[in-house]
């Protein structure tokens, strides 16, 4: 199981993300745009958003640290644009954290498959943390 952190920009995450790679003297890793990602019918990406960043990583020593724009309508917050993530490559594991999580807390997006993991789900705690759950499993 791997703690990871997963920082949320409201349209400058390219900007931020290549500050952070200069400042830790490390290469962006897999930059991805919400309109190179996989369409999913459920959740269609706005015109205004397809140039937003869905994904990018930096590799910090053994740590990822993960970068996303949120979609325009979010409702983004400063101060709530950080979130810790939790993966495992136990789909078990990740059902039972995301349950537990969840008593007393609020889903956010419920568990299923994603075009980046098997499963993927976000809820806020009954603290008010916001966590992510995924399944991942590393590839020979």
């Amino acid at each position: 199981m791997r703690l990871e952190m997963f920082f949320h920009f409201d349209g400058n995450c390219r900007e931020a993300v290549d500050f952070y790679a200069k400042v830790f003297k490390t290469e962006v890793r897999n930059l991805m745009t919400y309109g190179e990602a996989s369409a999913d019918p459920n959740n269609p990406i706005a015109d205004r958003d397809k140039n937003r960043i869905v994904y990018a990583g930096l590799l910090l020593d053994n740590m990822t640290v993960m970068f996303s724009d949120v979609p325009s309508d979010s409702g983004f917050k400063s101060g709530n644009n950080i979130s810790p993530t939790i993966s495992t490559n136990d789909k078990e594991e990740v059902r039972r954290i995301f349950n537990e999580l969840s008593e007393g807390g609020e889903v956010y997006f419920d568990l299923v498959p994603t075009f980046f993991s098997e499963l993927f789900g976000m809820v806020t705690d009954k603290f008010g943390i916001h966590w992510q759950i995924l399944f991942y499993e590393e590839k020979a």
